[in-house]
């Protein structure tokens, strides 16, 4: 019998989802098998659910699943799905940022579609090589930045798109929180503790944890390339290793300018993660705190707010959207849009047919290496003072090695 999915098309079946990493007492594991859930379009089947093989079968016990696809390492977890009549379609990767790189390449040789947690390596040497294995493969890659997943966030895309603010002159983007305010690692706490290790999160601390969320938005809903930065890492926190507060200057393709800032240390912010864009002719201001609504100020006239549902808000916001205007939707709706676009693409993929473009819009492997390059490019500036330094592009195609 078929389902129909949220998108409003049929397909044949769930599809089969596994997972590596997102065991007992990890965060963001149980954030996307809530977010896989919430259209009915997958089912968890399988996964290498911790590092320690103990933890890992216990943690595939407590969430239901067979115990043969209950697997002490996602190596050999890779090897078993690759060969099984009902392997998974999907593996969502949502371990520590060290092991993105090695995990993913296990799973596209078994020829299985990747979603990823950001950012999607430590290096940018790996980051490059996941994008040249995936455009000479045929798996779909998919980045999880989840706040792109937000209908007014995609409502703000179009209307810049489309050229609702004029030419843009400037983008600000912020995105504070006050968690690592004291040396939180220090007490053993398991988030803290990898995020702020250069071992398992990778050169940056609070760069790449959650600058890379506001510098994706930021090109995201504008529609604009950042092309240079100039870049202040600190760590403000006596004894810890990475940064935890971020500031910079942005340039941008056709002379649009703009500022960043991300903090882990600004006490009384949760998470405010904020971006506006301003044009020739009117701005746009979105807020993570308060996603259903987005503020829609046009040069000498009083501030519209645009409301999620509501009659003003285009295509792209509705087919993001689930409930009816005055009912909120939030964080983990924005995660499960993302699972929805990619199991559209899937789907598409099985079925023979062309995708929903509405579903298009998923950041991919090309994104996943953008924000590595955003990082190599702050660090660099950083190291220099604050120079002046340039994002590392890649080619519209990338080759092969030889």
């Amino acid at each position: 019998m078929a389902i129909e999915g949220s998108a409003g098309r049929a397909t044949g079946r769930r599809l089969r989802l596994g997972m590596v990493g997102g065991g007992d007492g990890a965060f963001i594991g149980a954030v996307h098998r809530m977010a896989a859930r919430i259209d009915d379009r997958y089912e968890f089947v399988a996964g290498a659910l911790s590092s320690d093989p103990a933890r890992a079968r216990a943690s595939g016990v407590a969430l239901r699943l067979a115990p043969d696809r209950i697997y002490d390492s996602y190596a050999a977890m890779a090897a078993a799905e690759r060969d099984r009549a009902d392997r998974i379609d999907v593996v969502a990767i949502v371990t520590p940022n060290h092991l993105h790189y090695d995990i993913a390449t296990a799973f596209l040789a078994a020829d299985i579609h990747i979603i990823c947690d950001k950012p999607m390596t430590t290096t940018l040497a790996d980051a490059a090589d996941l994008v040249a294995r995936v455009e000479r493969g045929n798996c779909l890659f998919a980045l999880t930045h989840t706040y792109c997943g937000y209908p007014m966030v995609r409502q703000a895309r179009a209307m810049a798109a489309e050229g609702a603010l004029g030419a843009i002159r400037t983008v600000q983007a912020e995105y504070a929180q006050d968690w690592l305010t004291t040396r939180l690692e220090a007490s053993g706490q398991k988030q803290a503790a990898w995020r702020t290790d250069p071992a398992r999160s990778g050169p940056a601390g609070c760069l790449g944890d959650i600058g890379t969320h506001a510098f994706h938005l930021a090109e995201y809903m504008s529609g604009l390339t950042c092309t240079h930065i100039s870049a202040e890492l600190t760590s403000f926190v006596p004894g810890r290793q990475l940064d935890d507060n971020v500031q910079m200057m942005l340039r941008f393709a056709g002379g649009a300018r703009g500022l960043l800032w991300a903090s882990q240390v600004a006490p009384g912010n949760e998470n405010g993660l904020r971006i506006r864009i301003f044009g020739e002719r009117a701005g746009l201001t979105w807020q993570q705190e308060h996603p259903n609504q987005l503020l829609f100020s046009r040069h000498g006239e009083p501030p519209v707010t645009l409301s999620r549902g509501g009659p003003q808000s285009g295509s792209a916001a509705a087919y993001a959207t689930r409930v009816p205007a005055g009912h909120p939707e939030g964080y983990l709706e924005a995660f499960a849009q993302l699972y929805r676009d990619v199991a559209e693409q899937i789907s598409a993929r099985i079925e023979d047919r062309a995708a929903d473009p509405l579903a298009l819009s998923v950041p991919t492997v090309r994104d996943g290496h953008r924000g590595i390059a955003f990082v190599a490019a702050a660090l660099v500036s950083s190291g220099n003072d604050g120079a002046w330094t340039e994002i590392s592009t890649l080619p519209d195609a990338v080759a092969p090695p030889p």
